[in-house]
């Protein structure tokens, strides 16, 4: 089975779970930006985890089937479609040889998750699918895909044929009359309150900061990427000038330059950081941050570890209530 690029849209790369156990080495984790509407993707076509998936960032980017296959598309709405019908999202989704699919205009988030059943075949780099872009290594020859690439895919684990009455018709596709509840990202213009921890830096900032950072509200600017959302706001400055040491830093570290703009680190950040910390982002809030666009708004909200954890430990809970629901409709086939 094979898909070709018809546009390469503005950033679409192949992404996994992340390159994990390399950090102490130097080597980044990388992986899905919003890893909730990866592992979902792959679960609604039968896969496991470890299946590198399409990152589809913005817009523009279309494909070529060259063969049935059971796809599902989660994460942001970037109007998925197939000759003008919108393509049902957060479901399985049957598209048919010869049928072109496009993503247009962003109506909620900014980031696409495109799985296909049985997985694509992409070579891995240190246990890994995960594009890196700076050091040019997995995915599709290190980098972003482009106008004519061909993809592949392994053998798909759902059956192409199955009951009519499971089924609905689209014509240039066929797509399951059921779905999973949808992410509730935000749409152009809506705030998003992100909830945070102290960072371990906290205390070294002043009066004035601390409570800016609670308080006042944030904007993503243009400059961020997939190593970091920098945020335009009240600058934050420490109590007094102090050189720290560079330590480990972790996914949703929100450190702070010299500039006072905070930096929220993302999937593809380094693995030392040598600015302060203010905070922390609360786990269950990741995925969100990285559905926020440029000009996007935040407020930060402030949460205790205990909170955090109660939070994680909910979400992981429902995370698997989500999986077992997904493996029992697929058994119906």
């Amino acid at each position: 089975m094979s898909i070709t690029v018809i546009k390469p849209g503005l950033l679409v790369t192949f992404q996994d779970a992340g390159r994990r156990g390399y950090g102490r080495y130097g080597i980044i984790t990388a992986g899905a930006m919003d890893n909730s509407a990866y592992r979902i993707a792959n679960r609604l076509v039968g896969n496991e985890d470890e299946q590198a998936v399409l990152e589809i960032t913005w817009s523009g980017f279309a494909v070529e089937f060259h063969s049935d296959r059971w796809v599902a598309i989660t994460g942001g709405d970037l109007s998925p479609s197939i000759e003008g019908v919108k393509v049902p999202m957060w479901r399985p989704v049957l598209i048919k040889a010869g049928r072109v699919l496009s993503f247009q205009q962003p109506v909620t988030g900014c980031r696409a998750y495109m799985a296909v059943s049985g997985g694509f075949d992409v070579c891995q780099v240190m246990g890994s699918s995960s594009t890196y872009l700076r050091a040019g290594i997995g995915g599709y020859e290190g980098r972003p895909l482009k106008k004519g690439d061909t993809l592949f895919a392994h053998p798909s684990q759902l059956p192409l044929v199955m009951s009519e009455r499971y089924l609905d018709d689209y014509g240039g596709f066929l797509t399951v009359n059921w779905a999973v509840s949808a992410e509730g990202y935000p749409g152009p213009g809506q705030e998003a309150v992100i909830r945070v921890l102290k960072g371990r830096q906290y205390d070294d900032f002043d009066a004035i900061s601390k409570q800016a950072l609670f308080e006042e509200r944030f904007t993503v600017t243009p400059q961020s990427d997939r190593m970091g959302y920098r945020l335009s706001g009240p600058p934050l400055q420490l109590s007094h000038a102090k050189e720290y040491i560079s330590e480990p830093v972790a996914h949703g570290t929100v450190q702070v330059p010299a500039d006072g703009q905070p930096i929220i680190l993302m999937a593809d950040r380094q693995t030392l950081g040598g600015y302060p910390k203010i905070a922390q982002v609360a786990t269950v809030d990741i995925s969100l941050i990285a559905q926020l666009s440029p000009g996007a708004a935040i407020r930060f909200a402030g949460i205790s570890l205990a909170e955090a954890e109660q939070l994680y430990t909910a979400h992981v809970r429902e995370f698997r209530m989500l999986e077992a629901m997904i493996k029992l409709k697929l058994k119906e086939w």
